[in-house]
C-alpha cells in the first residue's frame, strides 16, 4: 500500500512537526497507544518500511518530526484493528488481512478529522501525494465510492458507529 516517494513528495504531507504532540498524544491515548518521539536522523523503533515511517511494538507508536501523520495514524490504526491474540505479539509487522487493511486505512481518514491540523481532506490528499493505491485512483474517491466494505467491516468490529461514522474509540477484541 505505501510507496517511498521522493523528497519533493516529503516536503508537501503534513508531519509530527506540523502538530501539537498533546492532541496526538491524546488521540492514541484513548485507544492505549503511546507516542514515543524519536529524535531526528535516528532509525525509527518499528518501522516496517523504514526512513521517516512510524514504527509499531506493543502498544508504542515510535514517531520522528519527519515522520507523515498518516503513516503515525496508519500504524496506530492497524494496532486499533488487529485481534487481542496479534497485539500481544506485534513488533513491526502489523500482518493482517485484506479486509483489515481496507478498514485501517478507512478508520485512518475518520481519527483525521480528530487532529486540527490535519482533518480528513488532508489526510485524502497526503495518502495520495505519498503514494497509496485505490482501484479508483484516488484516496478520496475510495473512501466516498467504493468503501463501503471498509466500513462494514469497521462497524461489525465495533470501531465506528454505523450511524455517524464516528470513532468509538475502541480497540478490535475478536
Amino acid at each position: 500500500m505505501n510507496t517511498t516517494p521522493d523528497k519533493k513528495t516529503k516536503e508537501k504531507v503534513l508531519c509530527v512537526a506540523d502538530c501539537n504532540l498533546q492532541n496526538l498524544n491524546s488521540l492514541l491515548a484513548k485507544y492505549q497507544l503511546e507516542l514515543h518521539l524519536i529524535p531526528d536522523q535516528q532509525e525509527i523503533p518499528g518501522s516496517y518500511w523504514g526512513d521517516s515511517e512510524a514504527g509499531l511494538i506493543a502498544n508504542k507508536v515510535y514517531v520522528r518530526n519527519d515522520t507523515p501523520i498518516h503513516s503515525m495514524l496508519h500504524e496506530s490504526c492497524h494496532y486499533i484493528c488487529m485481534d487481542e491474540q496479534r497485539r500481544k505479539y506485534l513488533d513491526t509487522d502489523a500482518a493482517g488481512d485484506y479486509d483489515e487493511e481496507n478498514g485501517v486505512c478507512y478508520l485512518q481518514i475518520i481519527l483525521a478529522d480528530n487532529i486540527p491540523e490535519m482533518g480528513r481532506e488532508r489526510m485524502l490528499q497526503d495518502m495520495d501525494r505519498w503514494g497509496y493505491t485505490f482501484r479508483l485512483g484516488s484516496a478520496k474517491r475510495w473512501f466516498e465510492e467504493d468503501a463501503q466494505d471498509a466500513l462494514n467491516w469497521l462497524v461489525e468490529h465495533q470501531l465506528l458507529y454505523a450511524s455517524k461514522q464516528q470513532p468509538t474509540f475502541k480497540l478490535r477484541i475478536l
